[in-house]
């Protein structure tokens, strides 16, 4: 059940990427029709735009630190034993 919830997890994160790089080609052409058409306004927006989608996907496709974290030892008190439980 556990690599099944996981499989979801991935899964779900691939098509987030997938929707933020369809938006980054998006500014992309905004970009590239505001400088064909000399518009600033239009210009500014669109790479402020670009750097949001950039901003978004970054948790994406970094490293989750805390995920291996997750586990931490404990001290068993009737057993006087460490283990590794999940937090």
């Amino acid at each position: 059940m556990k690599e099944n919830q996981e499989n979801q997890i991935g899964q779900e994160i691939k098509y987030q990427i997938v929707g933020w790089i369809l938006f980054i080609i998006c500014a992309i052409f905004f970009i590239a029709s505001s400088l064909k058409n000399y518009d600033t306004l239009t210009f500014i927006g669109s790479v402020s735009f670009l750097i949001a989608c950039i901003v978004f996907l970054i948790p994406l496709v970094r490293p989750n630190k805390k995920a291996k974290n997750d586990t931490k030892t404990h001290d068993d008190k009737k057993s006087g034993e460490k283990r590794r439980v999940a937090s």
